[in-house]
């Protein structure tokens, strides 16, 4: 499996695009996995889960801590705006 083929599919990418050449690849998965990371953080707030540790994870993990994210049952109900 080459490198191109893990970060594909590691982003997500694989599923909606051919295959990028790596420098491409690399720039598009880093704005993905900032908003994975950021939808990650407010569906974590809305599901009583600490939301920096989702953060993190979804920064990581990127499409799929979306997914596991939205998977998992709500821990309490949402915090009502101010």
């Amino acid at each position: 499996m080459s490198l191109e083929t893990l970060l594909g599919w590691w982003s997500g990418l694989a599923f909606v695009a051919r295959p990028l050449p790596l420098p491409t690849l690399l720039g598009t998965m880093v704005i993905l996995h900032l908003c994975d990371a950021f939808i990650c953080r407010v569906i974590a707030v809305n599901n009583g889960r600490p939301p920096r540790s989702w953060f993190l994870i979804g920064l990581v993990g990127g499409v799929w801590a979306v997914a596991v994210l939205l998977l998992l049952p709500s821990r309490a109900a949402p915090r009502p705006d101010a």
